[in-house]
């Protein structure tokens, strides 16, 4: 289950699981790049060796995960490696998106091992009224 962090526009973005004690201690499954511009946010995910079959994009209340899989291939069990450095299984990063993200709106293309995530911000809500007098 996922904990939900506080909708602090400061927290926008953040990997749900930084920071929590419960998280494991290790570097995340893969990198990320994060970056705004004055109609979206963008998230460019290093992905390589990936199909776009391979790789998972949802949303659940306000956090976006990135899930993928990388299966090894059992006819390279049959070699003697001398190292294994390349991760395989599955693996998968959260952020917290909040309120200003126009979620209906969300897009995602994948080349050459990269997914890029196209969040549109959200028109602001006037928070408010002119009350005429009588």
């Amino acid at each position: 289950m996922l904990v939900k962090l506080a909708k602090d526009p400061l927290r926008l973005f953040d990997d749900i699981w930084s920071g929590n004690q419960m998280a494991p201690a290790s570097a995340p499954a893969f990198k990320v790049d994060i970056s705004e511009d004055e109609h979206a946010f963008h998230i460019d995910a290093e992905l390589p060796g990936l199909s776009k079959e391979q790789i998972a994009l949802n949303i659940e209340d306000d956090v976006l995960t990135i899930k993928a899989e990388r299966k090894q291939e059992s006819e390279e069990k049959k070699k003697d490696f001398h190292r294994i450095e390349r991760s395989y299984g599955s693996f998968s990063r959260s952020f917290n998106l909040g309120e200003m993200i126009d979620q209906e709106n969300i897009g995602a293309d994948f080349e050459n091992g990269v997914l890029h995530v196209t969040l549109p911000k959200a028109q602001p809500v006037r928070k408010t009224k002119e009350i005429s007098i009588r």
